[in-house]
């Protein structure tokens, strides 16, 4: 039987977990969003406030239901403000950093609390093992935008009890996502296939065998929205070649996830896209 969540709380205020906390509100759950850096969690704030207003001006909801959303949103530094029945974790994309925290929060909150991932690459088994109740860990994907895009991959780990699955696909539809259910692992559905569109485009470019703005035009005049390097600007080229770097040592290196040195230079020299204002393309900040 599934369980029902009337209280999430998020941790991580940065994009994917700013846009995770409007949309739980947004649906009426209280939330509370906590980041340990205070700064990040007022430019939080701040960017669900402007997405909301937004929302408004497009009439997609009322000025009424704007207020009522940000009002359901609590904003804390303070990891034992991470009570709820549901905590999802929107943190750095590496192992360790997210079984800590999860090892943590299974001190403060209720056995039955559901621990949900928003991981993109890292195996739910692995965050889930040592964690008290493992059972009750589960990876709940979304995709960025968070609060625009529809897709939510529900992923079962070795050890998911399936009411709790079940609980976070009833979630993902309360909040009008789409859910697509799967099995753990690595990349899981979207960024296992997704990752080659990346890959390759950057194997291209090491090769000298086209520009970035002629890889991008091409794969833009075959339907896709956005080229490659210009979703990589988007996404992060920190958060993207993160991602790859998992997916190539949980597939042991194999050479068609291999991440790009150039990609690797890029987040080297902090130009990771649109947030600083320089990547594949330059942004004028």
């Amino acid at each position: 039987m599934a369980l029902v969540i009337k209280k999430a709380a998020v941790a991580g205020s940065g994009a994917m977990g700013c846009g995770i906390a409007q949309i739980f509100a947004q649906a009426g759950l209280e939330v509370v969003l906590f980041d340990v850096n205070e700064t990040q969690l007022a430019k939080a704030k701040t960017e669900i406030n402007k997405n909301l207003d937004f929302a408004v001006s497009k009439q997609k909801i009322s000025q009424v239901e704007a207020d009522v959303a940000m009002a359901k949103i609590t904003y804390t530094t303070d990891i034992a403000g991470l009570k709820a029945d549901l905590v999802i974790e929107a943190i750095v994309e590496l192992l360790e950093p997210k079984q800590q925290l999860f090892k943590q929060l299974a001190t403060i909150n209720s056995s039955e609390t559901i621990f949900a991932t928003n991981t993109s690459s890292i195996p739910v088994t692995r965050i889930a093992k040592d964690v008290l109740n493992p059972e009750r860990v589960v990876g709940m994907h979304f995709f960025n935008p968070a609060h625009l895009m529809k897709l939510v991959e529900v992923i079962t780990g070795a050890e998911t009890l399936p009411e709790v699955a079940q609980t976070i696909k009833d979630l993902a539809m309360q909040i009008g996502k789409t859910p697509v259910m799967c099995k753990d692992s690595p990349g899981f559905i979207v960024n296992r296939v997704a990752r080659h569109y990346y890959v390759e485009s950057l194997k291209i470019l090491e090769e000298n065998l086209a520009t970035t703005e002629t890889i991008d035009s091409l794969m833009e005049s075959a339907g896709f929205k956005m080229g490659p390097f210009k979703l990589m600007d988007f996404v992060g080229n920190d958060i993207n070649f993160a991602v790859t770097t998992s997916l190539f040592n949980s597939f042991h290196n194999e050479a068609k996830f291999r991440p790009s040195r150039i990609q690797q230079q890029k987040v080297d020299a902090g130009h990771l896209g649109k947030k600083t204002g320089k990547g594949f393309y330059n942004y004028g900040k």
